[in-house]
């Protein structure tokens, strides 16, 4: 996936298909997450976005991040406004039965 964003970064107003990606296949460490209805984090700050978290922590390498950011051309140095009140919004947390649906 590395090769495949270091060529996204150099394309700007273009698509490129990168293959596909099955879902299934990502290993999330867990099944369980939380979810809200949030605004997004940059201008012009849209609410009504469903933010879903994962239970479980993540960790990714700086590398990881650089590409990630220059994939989708995120140029700027911060990118997020300051820690907003919850505002008596609801953050549920979801726990999928051990049931497989495929």
């Amino acid at each position: 996936m590395g090769k495949d964003l270091k060529a996204l970064a150099d394309i700007r107003g273009l698509e490129r298909v990168v293959g596909t990606i099955d879902p299934r296949q990502i290993k999330l460490g867990s099944r369980k997450y939380y979810r809200y209805i949030g605004s997004l984090t940059t201008p012009p700050c849209t609410q009504n976005i469903a933010w879903t978290m994962l239970r479980k922590v993540r960790t990714a390498s700086r590398q990881q991040v650089k590409l990630i950011r220059q994939a989708v051309h995120d140029d700027s140095e911060t990118n997020a406004r300051p820690i907003q009140p919850i505002n008596q919004r609801w953050v549920k947390l979801y726990r999928p039965t051990d049931r497989q649906e495929d």
